[in-house]
Parts: C-alpha cells; sequence; structure tokens
C-alpha cells in the first residue's frame, strides 16, 4: 500500500504541475508550425465490425491491412516507392504477423523497398506503431512511413491468447498477475476504485448513443474505407460478397436502464458486462506520416501534426488506470494544461476503467470520446491506437478545434498517450 500511495502521489503531482502551466503559452508554442514537424497526411480505417458476427468474421487481417494500405495510397496519392518503413501493431496473429503484414504491403501496392515490421505493446500497440514510425522520422533514419494496426479478433482470439507461464514466473506474484484474464482484471479494479454499477452503466449508454448519432450523420464516413469481402451467412452457409462500409456493433436506442438488466459475466455480484465493456472486434487503420518539409515539397495535405507520447507502467491488477497516469506525462512534455486540450480520445476498454481515469483527472466529461469509444463500435486490440487518430484528426477538424489527445490502459499494467495537433 505504501508503494502504491507513493505512485498515486507521483502522479497526482505531476497532473498539478502540467494544470498549472501558464495558460496560453504552451498551447500558441504548440500551434506553431516548423519545418521539422512530423505530421500526419492521411490517416483511415476500415469499419470496425463484431468478432465472430460482423462483416468481417471471414476475413483475415491481413486481408484488412491490404485495404487500409489501398486505402491510405488512394487517398493521399503518395508515390509508394516514397514510403521506406511501416510499422504494423497486432496483438493476437501467430508470429506476431510478421510474415504476412510484409506480403498484405507487398499485395497493396507497396514496392519491395519499402521495410516492414509487426509489434506488440498489446492494447496500444497500433499508437507504438505510429510513434514508432514518428520517432524514426524525427531520428533522421526515415523520410516518409506509415504506422498501422490491425487486429482479426474473430479469427486469432481465444484461449491461446495467453500462454501458459513458467515456474519462474508463477513464483513472482506481480509477474503471476500479468496472466490474470481481462474480465477479472476490470472487477479488481471497479471494486479497488469503487466504481459504481450504475454509473458504468450510464457512461457506457453514452457511447452508444454518441456513436449511433455519429453515424446517422456519417461523420465516419471521411475515415472509413469501404471494403468489399466474402462472408459466410451462417443460416444458409452461403458465401457472398459483402461491402463493409460502416461499423457494425453500435446498438440503436441503448439506454442506461436497459444495460442495467444485462447479467455480470465475471463474478456474481460484479458490475462488468458485455454492454459495459469494449467489444470483440475486427479492423485494421493506416497513419502516413513525415516532416512538415517533405510535406510541402511532395504537395500533401497536412491533417495534423504528431507532438509527443508517453508510455508508463502501472500494476498488472489494476491496468485499467494506465490512462490517468500516462495523460499527464504526455501533456507535461507537450508543455500544456489538461484544459487546453480540446478532445480526449481514451479507449474504453471498460466503462470502469475509462470513467475512473476521466474523473480522477478531473477532465471535462463532453470531451472525453464525443463520437462514442469502443464500447459502442469495438476495440480491436492492434488497431485501436491506429484508429484513434482518423477519429481525433478528422473530428477535431469538424468542430474548428485543434489539440488532442490519445491513450488506452494497455494489458499487463501499462498506460500510453500522445498529443496531437489538428491542421485545417
Amino acid at each position: 500500500m505504501a508503494n502504491q500511495a507513493g505512485t498515486n502521489f507521483k502522479a497526482q503531482e505531476r497532473l498539478s504541475q502540467v494544470s498549472n502551466h501558464v495558460s496560453g503559452s504552451g498551447k500558441s508554442a504548440l500551434l506553431e508550425k516548423r519545418p521539422d514537424d512530423i505530421v500526419v497526411t492521411s490517416a483511415v480505417r476500415t469499419a470496425i465490425t463484431r468478432g465472430g458476427k460482423g462483416g468481417f468474421k471471414d476475413t483475415a487481417g491481413a486481408d484488412l491491412l491490404v485495404g487500409a494500405f489501398k486505402g491510405l495510397l488512394e487517398r493521399s496519392r503518395i508515390d509508394p516507392a516514397l514510403v521506406e518503413d511501416i510499422a504494423v501493431g497486432n496483438v493476437l496473429a501467430p508470429g506476431g504477423g510478421a510474415t504476412e503484414f510484409r506480403a498484405a504491403a507487398l499485395a497493396a501496392g507497396f514496392p519491395v523497398s519499402s521495410a516492414v515490421k509487426s509489434l506488440n505493446r498489446q492494447c496500444s500497440s497500433g499508437l507504438m506503431a505510429v510513434a514508432d514510425i514518428a520517432n524514426a522520422i524525427r531520428g533522421g533514419m526515415i523520410e516518409v512511413g506509415v504506422g498501422a494496426g490491425v487486429e482479426s479478433m474473430s479469427q486469432n482470439y481465444g484461449p491461446g491468447a495467453v500462454s501458459e507461464f513458467s515456474d519462474l514466473l508463477n513464483s513472482y506474484p506481480e509477474a503471476k498477475n500479468c496472466k490474470v484474464p481481462m474480465g477479472l482484471l476490470s472487477e479488481k479494479m471497479a471494486k479497488d476504485r469503487n466504481i459504481p454499477r450504475k454509473d458504468q452503466d450510464a457512461f457506457a449508454a453514452s457511447s452508444f448513443q454518441k456513436a449511433e448519432a455519429a453515424t446517422k450523420s456519417g461523420l465516419f464516413k471521411d475515415e472509413i474505407v469501404p471494403l468489399t469481402v466474402k462472408w459466410e451467412d451462417p443460416k444458409t452457409e452461403e458465401v457472398k460478397d459483402l461491402l463493409v462500409a460502416q461499423d457494425d456493433g453500435i446498438r440503436p436506442g441503448m439506454t442506461a436502464e436497459g444495460l442495467a438488466k444485462i447479467r455480470p459475466a465475471f463474478a456474481k455480484d460484479g458490475s462488468i458486462h458485455a454492454g459495459n465493456a469494449s467489444q470483440v472486434s475486427d479492423g485494421a487503420a493506416a497513419v502516413l506520416l513525415m516532416k512538415r518539409s517533405t510535406a510541402e515539397r511532395l504537395g500533401q495535405t497536412i491533417m495534423g501534426k504528431y507532438v509527443c507520447s508517453s508510455v508508463v507502467g502501472v500494476e498488472p491488477l489494476l491496468m485499467g488506470v494506465g490512462p490517468w497516469k500516462a495523460i499527464p506525462v504526455a501533456l507535461g512534455k507537450a508543455g500544456i494544461s489538461k484544459d487546453e486540450v480540446d478532445v480526449y480520445e481514451i479507449n474504453e476498454a471498460f466503462a470502469s476503467q475509462c470513467l475512473w481515469c476521466t474523473n480522477e483527472l478531473g477532465l471535462d466529461v463532453t470531451k472525453v470520446n464525443p463520437q462514442g469509444g469502443a464500447i459502442a463500435f469495438g476495440h480491436p486490440l492492434g488497431c485501436t491506437g491506429a484508429r484513434q487518430v482518423s477519429t481525433l484528426l478528422y473530428g477535431l477538424k469538424r468542430r474548428g478545434e485543434r489539440i488532442g489527445v490519445t491513450s488506452m490502459c494497455v494489458g499487463t499494467g501499462m498506460g500510453m498517450a500522445a498529443v496531437w495537433v489538428a491542421e485545417y
């Protein structure tokens, strides 16, 4: 408890320092345009569909990635030969997806000279891929690159997603805690942080309602690349061509009262259930990055810029608090206060953790996931961090706002966050 108290105090101290930053000075500096800024010139995603049931249930992750890559090339009109490296976040694919992701890049039209790697930092894999490419550009390793993420939970999710631990690892309590299933972790956090089910259900219902309204208004059309895939009808076993152009996990008309009727999933007296947790989903996303000077020379349209990111560790059993610890670090690096941020895209792994992080950080709840989140349209693990970039930048532009943060908790006890500035 003493160590946890110390950790809590330090995190709150960092947030206090960020919040006390002189208002305006950090923001004005952040909005300045410099030739060496790392900018985003295109950000796309596929629709996100229900695992095992939705439009992509019969589509391999690598095929989803091909679709996202092709959409990125078509929309940006970048010469594929200029892309020197591609990083792909993924969590579940055997072998990390390294072989099929290289093949996907080639199938999408990238030349053999474009290198490809896969990486896995659990739920932050997509954001980590984007940050890796941004840092490679900033460090002079490459000039143009793509950060991406993909997950087919329909095809790769299951009991084998977590391997058996050795006797050595099992002998260390915190190491052994890394293996506790996410549902049990979420219940542990909800009880430890005293987050009532009523509040979780209200938060989840709001996510569904915002996502439903955004979809009906066509707000996701700019970022979604429609894909035609093969889909087997579970009733007739007939294989059809299916055009997937819209997220299919959003449940219309959802209310807190309706969610209150769902039975807990992980404990009889628990508060976590299928309606207030992120959905098992399939999807892919890709982000094109380069320096501002490069974008101007190539005639690329600049959507926004990547400022900085943070990655932190927290207790494995309380992994959901990750954004609470990571966001202040990222804001401190950017030199801005929490109130200078216009939108926070915080992954809704569970309503309990996203709600707690929002409240504990003292964020304006209207700024958090204004178009809904993963509870409503799903969380394809490796994809989400890259998907958030397109949702954030397009959303900021529509509202005439500038500064955004993307963040998520990370399995085994971590958190990640990044700061972005939209341009239009």
